[in-house]
């Protein structure tokens, strides 16, 4: 510690991860000062909710993922609308776009994703968002009243859900999707054809297996509409690309943190520099069923990251447990749920697929099955058993004959759990 200086620690953003990392902090460290620096006039809030704010479906106050007292209560100086433009680890300090220097005895990089956005001709200009944060959709708001035809880019859960929340503010919108089939990441061929069938019931329109070529303006800018790489043309007041995003490491790169597809971290969260530690979408941690470290930005994976991360920065040396691939939404009222491994090589044979679809009931279950476990799972329409289904995957529990036959046939119970299973004091964390 540098004599003259209050240390600190740090974070670096102000998202879900974040919140974990202030309860893991806190919970070991109540006296440490506290710093977490967030780039949006918002304090943390529900990015999955933006999407019913949109939709007006929800008020702006219930995004708040916390109440006005919690930063105080935990002890936390929040600094808002402010950036961090540089790591400097001689000294031990962050330097903010204001040209504060905050110093730092150990900091937590948890600043999340950024929106891709691929080089489509005549993307700069009016009338073009994204939609990843609170900021677009209130920029969408504004402008609701003037649109009639808008065009999704992305047929991923961001862009559908972007697009469901438009189609109910009464704007005819058609979602454009290069794979073959929409949400292509999350969900089989299937569960992905029940879900276009109901969101094109509901009256959008999806087109996939083409992209936008270019967004097209008239001589004074205004826009006109997407040309499509068939030819195709589609009228619109709006475009929104919402592709997905990418971890957002321009800062921990600049400072020499080992960078992959995310922030590289240890089983402690722990990056390559030992006072530095990352959280949430940027990092890129284990992963509970593909045995690797991946980027997997899913909202409860964050909380846990961080709050682990938060555990190893106060001093209380904890072991991530690993990251679970997941996705819960649902479209114009039809419930569905990812979780773990639903797209096996199909020349494996290592895995077993078992497969229950109802076309009629819009309903679909999938199991993956790796040797002796269960790895992964599809349901659509009805989700009721899912918390059992990834009880299975969590724990990694051994499935005989009879329980394979059972959780296929859709009927999972906790008696099949293992019996040294409630014999252990386990903890969660």
């Amino acid at each position: 510690m540098r004599r003259g200086r209050i240390m600190a620690y740090v974070i670096i953003g102000n998202g879900i991860a974040s919140l974990g990392a202030i309860d893991g902090i806190r919970k070991y460290d109540k006296k440490t000062p506290l710093i977490v620096i967030g780039a949006e006039n918002n304090a943390a809030y529900s990015k999955p909710l933006t999407s019913y704010l949109l939709a007006g479906k929800v008020n702006p106050d219930r995004l708040s993922l916390r109440s006005d007292d919690y930063y105080h209560g935990k002890n936390v100086d929040l600094k808002l609308a402010t950036t961090v433009e540089k790591i400097d680890l001689d000294q031990s300090v962050v330097v903010t776009s204001a040209g504060e220097k905050i110093s730092f005895e150990k900091l937590l990089l948890a600043t999340g994703g950024i929106p891709y956005t691929p080089e489509i001709k005549g993307m700069d200009g009016q009338d073009v968002y994204n939609f990843t944060a609170i900021k677009d959709a209130y920029r969408l708001i504004t402008v609701l009243k003037k649109l009639k035809r808008a065009v999704v880019i992305g047929g991923g859960l961001i862009g559908l859900k972007a697009a469901e929340s438009l189609y109910s503010r009464g704007v005819e919108v058609t979602v454009v999707e290069s794979a073959e089939r929409v949400l292509s990441l999350a969900y089989d061929k299937d569960a992905a054809g029940l879900i276009s069938r109901r969101v094109e019931e509901a009256g959008m329109q999806i087109r996939c297996n083409t992209s936008a070529e270019e967004i097209v303006r008239d001589k004074e800018g205004r826009l006109r509409g997407v040309l499509l790489d068939d030819a195709s043309f589609l009228e619109a007041d709006a475009v929104v690309i919402a592709i997905g995003v990418v971890s957002n490491t321009n800062l921990a790169r600049s400072a020499g943190v080992e960078i992959d597809n995310g922030i590289i971290v240890n089983d402690h969260m722990q990056t390559n520099i030992a006072q530095i530690y990352a959280a949430g979408d940027v990092a890129q941690a284990k992963d509970v069923i593909f045995d690797k470290d991946m980027v997997v930005p899913i909202w409860s994976n964050a909380y846990t990251q961080g709050y682990y991360a938060g555990k190893n920065i106060a001093g209380k040396k904890s072991g991530y447990p690993g990251t679970l691939a997941m996705s819960s939404i649902s479209f114009f009222g039809m419930p569905t749920i990812s979780v773990g491994e639903v797209n096996p090589p199909a020349d494996s044979e290592d895995y077993e697929v078992y497969t229950f679809y109802n076309e009629r009931k819009q309903s679909y279950r999938k199991l993956v099955f790796k040797g002796d476990q269960l790895s992964g799972y599809i349901l659509v329409g009805d989700i009721d058993f899912a918390g059992m289904y990834t009880s299975f995957i969590k724990f990694k529990f051994k499935v005989d004959a009879y329980t394979r036959k059972k959780l296929s046939e859709g009927e999972p119970d906790v008696l099949m759990w293992p019996d040294d299973f409630f014999n252990k004091a386990w903890n969660p964390e």
